[in-house]
């Protein structure tokens, strides 16, 4: 099963590929999601990544505070979406 992890304090210029590379080298990623400002498509500094339950906690105890261009990541279980009624 797939656990999605949130990944904040990206530098802005990370691409989709350049994060998955990153994350690859801890456990293999199933998707990579950058979000990105709806008018300009200037990444907001944050992203989502999906991992397989088995290898959460190794990405999050190797990742969370690791140093990114001069940035510390943050790397946590993300919370599950509030359903819009």
């Amino acid at each position: 099963m797939a656990i999605t992890l949130f990944v904040g304090n990206l530098p802005f210029t990370m691409t989709e590929q350049e994060l998955a590379d990153t994350f690859c080298e801890v456990a293999p990623v199933q998707a990579v999601r950058i979000i990105t400002e709806r008018e300009t498509g200037r990444s907001k500094g944050f992203a989502f990544v999906e991992v397989t339950d088995s290898d959460v906690s190794r990405v999050v105890e190797t990742l969370n505070g690791a140093e990114l261009r001069g940035r510390r990541i943050r790397v946590i279980p993300a919370r599950p979406r509030l359903s819009q009624s």
